[in-house]
């Protein structure tokens, strides 16, 4: 399993499905190569002080350390974007979170952009 590095990796995640957790957000894009799982960890400043972000991102990357490999799809990229409550959910519970949040995604079917409709209050003159 590889990290994340580059923003528009993460950035190309972030308009794939996702799955939301209290502690967290699973995002997951497919790749066409046939490069191994990669999986990057963001959080915002939003979660606190340098101190408690690291801490969240540290229990992320424990997460999945944790977690067995088969649990993500190959040829995949993860990324998982920590909020506050990691700081004080418990870790056996994030665990099955995360395995929750891979199921929900492995099931989802990815989103096909589809026609736009037409608005309801248009009307069509007929030619007279």
């Amino acid at each position: 399993m590889d990290r994340l590095r580059q923003r528009a990796d993460f950035v190309a995640a972030a308009s794939g499905p996702r799955m939301a957790s209290p502690a967290f957000v699973v995002q997951s894009r497919p790749r066409d190569d046939a490069g191994p799982v990669r999986v990057g960890f963001t959080v915002t400043k939003k979660v606190g002080t340098a101190t408690e972000r690291n801490r969240v991102r540290r229990r992320l990357r424990e997460l999945v350390k944790r977690l067995d490999v088969i649990s993500m799809r190959p040829h995949h990229d993860y990324v998982i974007v920590g909020r506050r409550a990691a700081l004080d959910r418990g870790f056996e519970t994030m665990f099955n979170d995360l395995r929750s949040a891979l199921s929900r995604l492995e099931r989802q079917t990815p989103r096909q952009p589809s026609d736009p409709k037409p608005h309801a209050n248009s009307r069509t003159r007929s030619s007279e």
